[in-house]
């Protein structure tokens, strides 16, 4: 299957470059996969849209303050850290910029202490593809303290105006931190509209997905079948997976809220049968394209994706990529936000 044929034109204004200031006041696209039948709502639909029984499951990983601005120790040189995933103590995965000036054994310098000494200094101790190095941290303190302190948001590429209020990139729900980038289908979603969902019936559970190196790479190759996803931690509680078990057994709908929710459902349902399912944690890279039959997630609340990429063809494998790029195709002439901060679909 051809990358191309998930290719689609977006005009750079609909990519949505700030927040909504209420979170449930973003649009609503819903897709019916059954009869490609497609709707045109604000957020706050999806109440209705829900049926007692349905059980939601929201991933509730927290992004870190992942974006590290300093400079080379021996030039003085801007450098710029977007750390991926902890390797081991001190150690982590990270994409940086400029890549190709920092080999191994450079060493980089970030903040000031107040004497004109570093606050957190690191060095490359490893060099991956496109930007990935590996690097060690040195510092007094405690390591998340100096981050928060130190880092910034790292927000998409695609997004170029600064966030005043770093919790609007974070869900309400946000409580394992561990990822660089949010979960961004559950941002529509305020605790009184979870609430309210929970008071009609719909059970509301939690798995853990820390979005990791995957979300920031574009696909390198002409054919799906080429690529492979990097992996991801995730978690999954006995309260979730209870949950699950009652649903399945019930008969009820299974709706993930984002991709990475979908994407943790179907590798749990890869290691279990539904009744046998429990709690459990691991790594994922799981690559979900058309052709895939889903065992957990009968319904997706997701946003508006990149063209050509994995995300789009997680969806297309949902609902069918004809009814996918029709669905994108209205939502683009009728003006909908795109991406990170933009408007929602549900595919039911």
């Amino acid at each position: 299957m051809n990358v191309n044929d998930f290719d689609f034109e977006l005009p750079e204004r609909l990519i949505a470059q700030t927040p909504l200031a209420d979170r449930t006041s973003s649009r609503l696209l819903t897709l019916n996969k059954a009869t490609g039948e497609i709707g045109h709502h604000q957020f706050t639909k999806l109440a209705d849209m829900l049926e007692a029984g349905d059980t939601l499951i929201l991933n509730n990983t927290r992004v870190m303050p992942a974006r590290l601005l300093g400079v080379k120790a021996d030039t003085g040189a801007k450098v710029e850290l977007l750390l991926l995933k902890q390797l081991a103590g001190d150690r982590w995965e990270t994409l940086a910029k400029p890549g190709k000036r920092l080999k191994v054994g450079v060493k980089l310098a970030f903040g000031d202490d107040g004497t004109g000494a570093p606050l957190l200094e690191a060095v490359v101790v490893g060099e991956g593809e496109m930007g990935a190095r590996e690097v060690e941290f040195q510092y007094k303190g405690i390591f998340p303290e100096l981050l928060d302190r130190l880092g910034e948001m790292p927000l998409p590429p695609y997004i170029k105006e600064r966030l005043d209020d770093r919790e609007r990139y974070q869900t309400v729900y946000a409580k394992h931190e561990g990822s660089a980038a949010a979960p961004t289908a559950g941002l529509h979603f305020t605790k009184p509209f979870l609430e309210e969902l929970e008071r009609k019936g719909v059970n509301v559970g939690f798995i853990t997905l820390h979005v990791g190196l995957g979300t920031f790479r574009p696909m390198s190759v002409d054919t799906i079948e080429e690529h492979t996803m990097h992996s991801e931690y995730y978690e999954l509680s006995e309260e979730t997976a209870g949950m699950l078990r009652s649903a399945k057994a019930k008969g009820g709908r299974i709706v993930a809220v984002g991709t990475t929710s979908a994407r943790t459902l179907e590798t749990v349902a890869a290691r279990f049968a539904y009744e046998e399912l429990r709690a459990c944690s691991g790594w994922t890279d799981i690559f979900i394209f058309p052709g895939y039959e889903f065992k957990l997630v009968n319904a997706l609340l997701t946003n508006f994706h990149l063209p050509k990429s994995t995300l789009v063809m997680l969806v297309s494998a949902l609902a069918g990529r004809s009814s996918i790029m029709q669905a994108y195709k209205e939502a683009v002439e009728l003006e909908y936000r795109f991406f990170s901060f933009g408007d929602a679909m549900f595919i039911y």
